[in-house]
């Protein structure tokens, strides 16, 4: 799957991955409001068996496959 990850301007290793650029604009308001501005940090094409630093490839894809977005907290933060 083509991801693309972008970097929260307002929150520090905090990155939201997408499966289609175009999702930017339909993300709920308080998913806006925690991130601020978006920079995109990298395009790649995710396989389940990939290794990610700090997530999970599998659980990448299932939640773009489910929600289209992935959220990716700096570590030791938990989503909500």
């Amino acid at each position: 799957m083509q991801c693309h990850v972008y970097a929260s301007e307002r929150s520090q290793d905090t990155y939201l991955w997408l499966d289609d650029p175009q999702r930017v604009d339909m993300l709920p308001e308080s998913l806006h409001a925690l991130l601020g501005e978006l920079r995109l940090v990298i395009e790649l094409d995710l396989q389940p068996d990939r290794t990610l630093p700090r997530q999970d490839a599998a659980t990448v894809l299932a939640n773009l496959r489910t929600q289209g977005w992935h959220l990716q907290l700096p570590p030791g933060e938990a989503a909500d």
